[in-house]
């Protein structure tokens, strides 16, 4: 009988501290639990918007729309309204499934363009205002692709959540009438105001009277508000044409977003970056509508990892576990040399291959099934040196099965030369899961400071064509009505099939390997939540940037200096350009949340390195 209970009281005890032990770790934050819902992003305002929608009865999705849409009122330091979006969502009984949250090049954004602007340039000829370095720039109007924010939320809304617009997006209304401004935004606004000073709309709203706004002070954005109510308004119409409820759903979201791309506003923003020296038009507007498609997977020691697809990062994700998956990274020990040398070389490897191989998959045909399998990783984990770091970039060859790509071009080290004030400016993230244990996980990201309003819309237009390249042999170059390959990375988990986890990270190519880090400290070495994403962490710079003027620094290794000093030693023989970091100086800032599928308690971490924040119900 004695003997029994002992079983039973230890089977409880793994219940509750189920999918992690119990730890007697310190953290600057706990570990946030609930069972009707958590919320966590990148301001707390946000996050109750989206607790808000929960209270009110909505589901996952009407709570992560809920909180991307305050966020881009008032995260503008990282994206606002005229950005994009891709969302990652796991309902009950159904498959998982990405909205396509990214709008296209404008149809006049054509690779001669660049190229003539840059001849120009050279030339001493000015081909706009207020032109910067950079074949297609990181500001102004150039950089521009079409908003993807309203669309996305619009289907996402439409195809797995159950509220309407009108409901989802008041917070963010009220928002946009005023909020107490914070000191992130405040120094944002005054560092980067001789920039968007340039653009008289965008300085009359971000410095009211001339003048930079003082935290705490109510930050307005009238003409914003406005353009969100005429958007309710539309959908509020369409509604009041038909009596059934499912039916008048539809037609009132449809309504409000196309209201936007093909009504009023979308002519607005043409009409003005037409003006102003911008490539967009309101047909490049008219003509773009979010899909929803398929993700890719990663299958790692019982877990389902979903990222989506080619057009983003995130498949070199699923590569790097690939190949990981041929180590005991438990053995080697976390953060130890040997683990932070293995993650660091699978991590190269795999971002070779986004370099060479990842695009708009509409526009180029991509090696989805070879890059992703089983087999391809064993032949490229061979070229792992345990004991050297490499200093090539080394894409493999997924078409004949050959762990290097014969003849591929060596890049260059060079640093960006782009100002500080001018580079992009990031991102942030969203992620939900419900009562129910429906997943929702999204990195809204584009049209940050410093950026062109379009005109007395409020709305702030993007810059993320910089991501495209002009090299004519790049899966990524540039073209019309084509998506520049983002690295913008949401994250589901599956274990055994039963919901599991939901994480995200503002971060720019650092994304997905922070997210790796944070995955491993909670699969591998059994963290909480909380643990898993305020752990010191690393990141390498051997890729070709995203961003800026494309910079590629080999054998890069950034370490937080809460690293110890001996493992640092031993990276640096081993060739790593160690940089150490401040002890929390990584650019990523996580957010996750665990399910229990047996208790339905959901567990969240925030990372306090750039003030994320999660709330439960």
């Amino acid at each position: 009988m004695r003997r029994s209970l002992v079983i039973l009281a230890v089977l409880a005890l793994l219940l509750v501290s189920y999918p992690f032990p119990p730890s007697d770790a310190q953290t600057f934050r706990p570990v946030v639990r609930g069972r009707r819902g958590v919320v966590a992003g990148g301001h707390p305002l946000s996050v109750e918007a989206g607790m808000r929608i929960l209270q009110q009865g909505g589901n996952a999705t009407d709570a992560g729309v809920a909180t991307i849409l305050a966020a881009s009122v008032i995260e503008f330091s990282h994206f606002s309204f005229g950005g994009e979006v891709p969302i990652i969502i796991k309902m009950k009984g159904k498959e998982v499934s990405v909205v396509e949250g990214m709008g296209p090049a404008p149809m006049k954004a054509t690779r001669e363009f660049f190229v003539n602007r840059e001849k120009n340039a050279a030339s001493g000829m000015a081909t706009m205002a207020g032109a910067k370095t950079g074949t297609i720039p990181s500001t102004g109007p150039l950089p521009a692709t079409v908003p993807a924010v309203l669309d996305a939320c619009v289907v996402a809304l439409d195809q797995f959540g159950t509220k309407s617009l009108a409901e989802v997006i008041q917070p963010a209304i009220e928002l946009a009438d005023g909020f107490p401004i914070d000191e992130l935004r405040v120094q944002y606004i005054k560092t980067r105001g001789t920039v968007f000073s340039q653009w008289p709309d965008a300085r009359r709203i971000f410095m009211p009277n001339g003048e930079v706004p003082k935290v705490g002070d109510i930050f307005v954005q009238t003409d914003l508000a406005r353009t969100l109510r005429e958007i309710v308004n539309a959908e509020k119409q369409a509604s009041r044409r038909n009596r059934n409820a499912r039916e008048k759903r539809h037609l009132g979201l449809t309504a409000a977003r196309d209201y936007f791309y093909r009504g009023p506003v979308g002519q607005r923003i043409g009409d003005y970056m037409q003006r102003n020296g911008g490539l967009i038009a309101s047909g490049d507007l008219a003509r773009f509508h979010a899909r929803v498609g398929t993700p890719v997977k990663a299958e790692y020691r019982g877990y389902e990892v979903y990222k989506a697809g080619f057009w983003t990062a995130g498949p070199a994700l699923v590569e790097t576990l690939n190949l990981l998956e041929g180590y005991d990274l438990k053995k080697l020990g976390h953060n130890s040399p040997d683990y932070i040398h293995t993650l660091a070389e699978a991590l190269k490897l795999a971002l070779a291959d986004r370099d060479r191989y990842y695009g708009d998959p509409d526009f180029v045909k991509i090696p989805t099934t070879q890059l992703l399998s089983k087999g391809y990783a064993a032949l490229r984990r061979s070229l792992i040196d345990q004991q050297q770091a490499s200093l090539a970039q080394q894409p493999g060859d997924p078409l004949n099965m050959k762990a290097v790509l014969a003849g591929a071009t060596q890049r260059v080290s060079r640093a960006s030369a782009v100002r500080e004030v001018e580079r992009a400016n990031d991102t942030t993230c969203v992620n939900v899961i419900d009562k129910d244990g429906n997943l929702f996980s999204a990195t809204p990201s584009g049209a940050w400071l410093p950026a062109v309003v379009a005109g007395d819309t409020g709305v702030l237009m993007g810059q993320r064509l910089q991501s495209a390249l002009m090299d004519p042999n790049s899966p990524n170059v540039v073209a019309p009505g084509k998506r520049p390959r983002i690295t913008l990375t949401p994250t589901v988990v599956l274990r055994n099939g039963a919901p599991f986890m939901v994480l995200s990270t503002p971060g720019g190519d650092n994304q997905d390997q922070a997210l790796l880090q944070v995955l491993l400290n909670i699969v591998e070495f059994g963290m909480n939540p909380q643990e898993a994403v305020e752990g010191a962490r690393f990141d390498t710079q051997h890729y070709v940037s995203s961003f800026d003027d494309h910079e590629f620094l080999p054998a890069s290794l950034n370490v937080e200096s809460r690293i110890d000093e001996k493992t640092i030693a031993e990276l640096k023989s081993r060739g790593h350009k160690v940089k150490v970091q401040s002890d929390w100086g990584t650019l990523s800032a996580p957010t996750v949340i665990v399910y229990n599928p047996q208790t339905k308690v959901s567990s969240a971490g925030a990372d306090p390195r750039r003030g994320r924040y999660a709330v439960a119900w």
